[in-house]
């Protein structure tokens, strides 16, 4: 399911026009990453948590030639599933 598929699918559900739904889900996202951003971590009771952490810089290696590369240090976000998330499917 992409994006499209979601607003067409809630807007379906709930009988309100896409133009809305899709206001309300940019303005969800934006919400989300700027709370990432700066350094929040964004709980949705039911679906799971999104929180940034830091990798360190590290030395990998290239799996076709061999040759070492430096990785440099960068920020990522993870996402961990909620109980009732993980239990649909176990």
């Amino acid at each position: 399911m992409n994006k499209a598929d979601l607003v067409a699918t809630v807007s379906e559900i709930l009988d309100v026009r896409k133009s809305d739904v899709s206001v309300v889900l940019e303005t969800t996202i934006d919400v989300i990453l700027n709370s990432l951003v700066g350094g929040e971590k964004v709980n949705i009771s039911g679906l799971g948590s999104f929180y940034v952490v830091e990798r360190n810089a590290r030395v990998a290696r290239n799996p076709k030639t061999g040759e070492e590369v430096q990785v440099a240090a960068k920020k990522v976000v993870k996402f961990k599933s909620a109980k009732a998330l993980k239990e649909l499917f176990s």
